[in-house]
């Protein structure tokens, strides 16, 4: 395979995990976080930084609407639910 096409594979499969993320409102990032290890705002981050190491200049808040298809403070709003005394243990427990 030619890496045009490996690039083209690899990006195709990023905005397919991309849209399954913003399709799945009730998966909420601690979850994701207790379980993988990265969340929403983990990728945003990471494509900001792809994005400025390119010279590209992006924002943080454009960074996060590319992921969840719409100002973050808006998705947050309808969304994203207090974490349980549960997710936070787990977390804690993972990250601190």
């Amino acid at each position: 395979m030619d890496d045009r096409t490996r690039i083209e594979l690899e990006a195709a499969a990023f905005r397919r995990l991309r849209d399954h993320l913003r399709e799945r409102t009730d998966v909420q990032n601690i979850d994701m976080m207790n379980l993988a290890g990265f969340c929403r705002n983990c990728l945003s981050r990471w494509w900001e930084e792809a994005a400025k190491e390119r010279g590209v200049e992006v924002t943080r808040e454009a960074a996060r609407e590319e992921f969840y298809g719409e100002p973050y403070d808006e998705w947050r709003a309808k969304h994203q639910t207090e974490a349980s005394a549960e997710q936070k243990a787990a977390f804690a427990k993972a990250h601190g």
